[in-house]
């Protein structure tokens, strides 16, 4: 760490229902007072969720937020002013905040992008890299060629895996072998079942890699909107449960399906510490997986 890097991160994270607009003042307005209820509370980083984004869908109308392709095109169409907004408010307040993620076209189909936002503007983004059912064989949203990115922050090395990318263990690896601390894990899901598939895979995660993961789910009710109709799900951060961290590895965690803030504190000398001497040292002997795997398998039958 450098002498202006920060030992210990205040996260604020977001269990967010999607709201009706009639203006971009009107979201502006509600951006401006969640951050500033996170910032209240000390935050110095700010997680949105998966499809948050798709509350502007509502500015096209119900006809068009009603119709899947419609929805896209007309979130895609306002995510530059929304970036803007966020970027203002990272700056107006000095904190970093993932922006809730949604719609970009980079060709003929929209990718899933969330981007980070600094106190000097936009640090970069993160596309959803393997696509749900829904997202493949309904909406049409395709996975993000760019791969991985890894932010280097103040606050840590940070990494985004969005909703479905958090069950599979492998990117998130690649990311922690990168030396990145803190998981942000931004959700979108429709059923208590799926909402416990991205917690088991957080928490999970965050065992393998002897790090904190940040799960911000979509919460509530919008009939309204296509693709985003019914969100369930709890705001949380996770830790690994080993030495000096909670022995179930919940750092914070909300009501499930209550809208709101959740908010702790992650710190990244405890990190280092469980990643070099922790009770178990999961994320250094990760490789012997493989070593083991090379002796073979075979079929014990019972007789």
């Amino acid at each position: 760490m450098t002498d202006t890097d920060t030992e210990t991160v205040t996260i604020a994270t977001a269990a967010y229902p999607l709201d009706w607009f009639d203006s971009f003042a009107d979201f502006e307005a509600k951006a401006e007072r969640w951050v500033g209820a996170a910032v209240s509370e000390g935050a110095e980083l700010l997680v949105f969720p998966e499809y948050g984004a798709m509350e502007l869908a509502s500015l096209g109308g119900k006809a068009v937020a009603a119709d899947l392709e419609g929805a896209l095109s007309e979130v895609a169409k306002h995510t530059p002013a929304m970036n803007e907004t966020f970027s203002k408010l990272a700056a107006e307040h000095g904190v970093y905040i993932l922006g809730p993620s949604g719609p970009v076209f980079t060709g003929n189909r929209p990718v899933n992008r969330a981007t980070l936002h600094g106190p000097h503007g936009v640090v970069g983004h993160q596309d959803k890299q393997i696509m749900t059912r829904f997202e493949r064989e309904d909406w049409d949203v395709v996975p993000g060629d760019e791969g991985l990115n890894i932010f280097e922050t103040p606050l840590g090395r940070l990494g985004v895996v969005i909703c479905y990318d958090s069950e599979f263990p492998l990117l998130s690896r690649k990311l922690a072998e990168e030396g990145v601390e803190i998981l942000l894990a931004p959700s979108c899901t429709e059923t208590s079942a799926g909402y416990w598939r991205v917690r088991i895979g957080s928490m999970a995660r965050a065992l393998e890699n002897q790090c904190a993961v940040v799960h911000a789910p979509l919460v509530g009710t919008a009939d309204w909107c296509a693709g985003c109709e019914e969100n369930t799900g709890a705001a949380a951060i996770y830790g690994p449960p080993d030495r000096d961290w909670p022995s179930d590895g919940v750092l914070a965690k909300g009501t499930l399906d209550a809208p709101g803030w959740v908010v702790g504190t992650v710190s990244r000398g405890l990190i280092a510490k469980t990643r070099a001497d922790g009770g178990v040292l999961n994320l250094r002997h990760w490789d012997e997986q493989e070593t083991r795997l090379a002796n073979g398998t075979k079929v014990v039958a019972a007789s």
